[in-house]
């Protein structure tokens, strides 16, 4: 039985999603009006300057070098939950803002993902309505779900202040819909993506993992890539386990694991949320872009249970970027990925945490790798997408490295501004 409105945590029954092209099922195509789907989908025709203007007052400044890696913001923080709450992928912040706002009656309802009843790892959208319902919905998920899906039936039970817990495909079909919502207050607390895949192909991963380590899949609760270059797992006898990512099996994944959308997601930093929580720049912390004054109204809302710190930076990004260029080139012409011997890895592992891109220079490297592999990827199999999909500051980042737009894959949108060398 489905629990009703009432509950702390709603799950309401969802018809079938049409087939879409493209899509990552982000949930307005199971609305009442699909067909909005052409208007506001971030994998058709996205206008980012429109929607940063309208979120944040302005677009991206040419002067501040980092927002066009990481999107408008006001200030960019390490940070950590003192105590860390059970049950969180890193500390809870994301899910302990969302509790905050229920709790201060900020909000009517959180727009969310709990674990399904029968799957810890994926994720179904629900409806938050009472703070300690938030509980449920720590820790990481897998997957795609239809959150937006939830926008028609939170306003039929007249809920007019909304939180929105979401990745970057999803806040962006929600900011396009903003308008037409009517809502009295929408709050967005923005998570990173990209590297998505269906909960079907996780299990895939997490069979090939635990089969490296000599261990059962069902036994792993906890998976999580770090900036330090490991993924930390952790199973259900409480012990853990950190993996160099060097040494993961991802050579061995089949080539349609990750699906194109989530290959050539522009997004990664979740640039039209409030404020983003992840990780990239933490440095074994939790990171922050806090994006505008209503971002920061939500980082507030922590008090002294949050502890911030100025992100460091340090060593170099260029030399792994190019070897990211080269693999995904012959990875996307067919060719097999240029394998590491096995005896280096672990070399290799134990050096680049240490001489490799480290906090803002690690994030603004995977931000570099991310929009490489949306050009090189859609060139080859999406070409004619080009010019609608990819902003004009994409190009921007990919352009040290000998990749630009063609006459016929000019972004029809406002060209970016110039990129100084950093």
């Amino acid at each position: 039985m489905q629990p009703s409105p009432s509950e702390p945590v709603w799950r309401p029954v969802l018809g079938p999603a049409p087939y879409r092209d493209l899509c990552t099922d982000c949930g307005v195509s199971r609305s009442s009006d699909p067909k909005r789907c052409g208007q506001v989908c971030q994998f058709i025709q996205p206008d980012y300057p429109a929607l940063e203007t309208q979120v944040h007052g302005r677009t991206r400044n040419p002067e501040q070098q980092d927002e066009l890696f990481f999107g408008v913001y006001q200030r960019t923080l390490r940070a950590a939950l003192k105590p860390a709450l059970p049950g969180a992928q890193w500390t809870g912040i994301t899910t302990r803002i969302a509790q905050r706002l229920l709790e201060t009656k900020a909000v009517d309802a959180v727009l969310t993902m709990a674990p399904d009843p029968n799957d810890r790892w994926r994720p179904v959208p629900v409806l938050v309505t009472q703070p300690e319902g938030m509980a449920q919905c720590r820790g990481m998920r897998m997957g795609y779900a239809p959150l937006l899906a939830l926008l028609e039936p939170a306003m039929q039970q007249g809920y007019k202040r909304l939180a929105v817990i979401g990745i970057p495909c999803q806040i962006y079909a929600l900011r396009a819909l903003e308008k037409q919502l009517g809502l009295e207050r929408l709050y967005v607390i923005g998570t990173p993506c990209s590297d998505n895949t269906t909960t079907e192909r996780f299990h895939e991963f997490l069979a090939l993992m635990a089969a490296q380590t000599n261990d059962k899949p069902e036994d792993i609760t906890y998976l999580e890539f770090l900036a330090d270059y490991h993924v930390e797992l952790r199973y259900a006898d409480g012990h853990q386990r950190k993996v160099p990512f060097l040494m993961l099996p991802l050579s061995d994944l089949p080539r349609d694991f990750f699906p194109l959308t989530c290959r050539t997601c522009v997004d990664y930093t979740n640039a039209l949320a409030d404020i983003t929580v992840g990780y990239m720049g933490g440095e074994g912390a939790q990171w922050l872009l806090v994006r505008n004054a209503q971002g920061e109204d939500l980082l507030k809302l922590l008090g002294d249970e949050i502890k911030v710190s100025t992100p460091g930076s340090a060593g170099k990004r260029q030399g792994p970027v190019k070897g990211f260029l080269a693999n995904t080139e012959r990875a996307a012409g067919g060719l097999p990925l240029r394998r590491m011997p096995q005896w280096l890895r672990p070399i290799v592992g134990w050096l680049m945490p240490k001489v490799g891109p480290r906090g803002l220079e690690f994030a603004r490297a995977r931000l570099e790798m991310k929009a490489v592999e949306t050009i090189i990827h859609l060139r080859r199999e999406e070409p004619s997408r080009l010019k609608s999909m990819v902003p004009a500051h994409v190009w921007a980042l990919v352009k040290p490295y000998g990749l630009t737009p063609t006459a016929q894959e000019l972004p029809r949108q406002p060209a970016a501004p110039s990129r100084k060398p950093s």
